[in-house]
């Protein structure tokens, strides 16, 4: 029908060209746990993801062969029925997370990271193991908002949750011991000085009139 709505992003590419890309990103997701792309594609990427996930709880001949045609790396069909699976076994869903970052292209295109959750990666896991060792080396009380995501990201990892952010907590209070903060390292401008030359680029070159 001209004029109806989608659900789904095109991501200015063909449709054949646009699973290739989805699969591109997922195979990525899932051997990594962490990857980071533009804003839309990750939130395409997070859809397919999810599908997956689900597919390794159902553990069917069908699920896997469902799974195995969209990887590109046959070998992480393993991971996804293994250890992923049992990751999320008592989990209901949004097995995967968004998170908006500064822009990483030139163009100022909108870019996030594009985790699963519960990883050794997990950002909001790290950020809240920051917070958590900050206050505590300074003293401070717990605030409702640090207990808020700190119930998020322990709720579903049992104990051995609990051993890995109290061991993350050590090493941030270990970074931070002596009340020096940790110099973090600072990304290049998204838009280079015009007027400074770039490595193996030449300046600019003027024309008048």
């Amino acid at each position: 029908m001209v004029g109806a709505r989608h659900n789904y992003r095109h991501l200015s590419r063909s449709s054949a060209h646009r699973q290739a890309l989805l699969r591109n990103l997922v195979t990525s997701l899932f051997e990594h746990e962490t990857i980071t792309t533009t804003w839309h594609k990750a939130k395409e990427a997070q859809a397919l993801a999810d599908k997956l996930v689900t597919m390794a709880k159902k553990n069917t001949n069908a699920s896997r062969s469902k799974a195995q045609a969209i990887f590109y790396k046959p070998d992480l069909l393993s991971k996804l029925f293994g250890p992923i699976r049992e990751r999320y076994a008592t989990r209901p869903g949004g097995y995967t997370r968004v998170l908006r970052i500064e822009p990483e292209k030139e163009d100022q295109a909108a870019s996030a990271i594009l985790e699963l959750v519960d990883s050794p990666k997990d950002m909001r896991f790290a950020m809240t193991a920051k917070v958590v060792a900050r206050q505590r080396a300074e003293g401070l009380p717990e605030t409702p908002l640090t207990r808020q995501n700190l119930d998020k990201v322990m709720r579903y990892r049992g104990e051995q949750g609990k051993a890995d952010f109290e061991e993350m907590v050590g090493r941030f209070k270990k970074l931070t011991a002596g009340g020096s903060e940790v110099k973090e390292v600072r990304k290049e401008k998204v838009y280079p000085d015009p007027l400074k030359p770039q490595k193996g680029k030449k300046g600019p070159k003027w024309r008048f009139g």
